[in-house]
């Protein structure tokens, strides 16, 4: 199956189911507001935010939620026990609402990540 392209972030929110679209702008948001030195972008056709030395983190969009992933995830303090994954470097939350959105815990995380990077 090959990878959609899209040209632009807001192509790619654009192509997400309504429910996603809404977690996507509301962590979209709540990056901007953190972490405002990060560009949007999109690569591997997600949505991501990079940092002057690369990629930081990204959105997944799933059936029935959005993955809020971080490229370094694994060097990351996760005092809440938030993050999933099991791959070498890569680690995401599943978002199925904004009312999953911890911004204290995200932030934190966040922070680190483009920090690490």
């Amino acid at each position: 199956m090959k990878m959609k392209s899209y040209e632009s972030f807001d192509d790619y929110l654009a192509d997400q189911t309504p429910k996603n679209q809404t977690i996507i702008r509301a962590l979209r948001k709540f990056v901007m507001r953190v972490q405002p030195s990060l560009t949007e972008t999109v690569k591997w056709g997600n949505g991501c935010w990079v940092g002057k030395t690369g990629p930081v983190a990204y959105v997944y969009s799933d059936d029935g939620f959005v993955q809020f992933g971080f490229f370094h995830g694994s060097a990351l303090t996760d005092r809440m026990g938030l993050l999933e994954g099991k791959g070498r470097y890569v680690r995401h939350i599943k978002v199925h609402g904004r009312s999953e959105i911890d911004e204290e815990a995200f932030a934190s995380l966040l922070r680190q990540a483009v920090r690490s990077k």
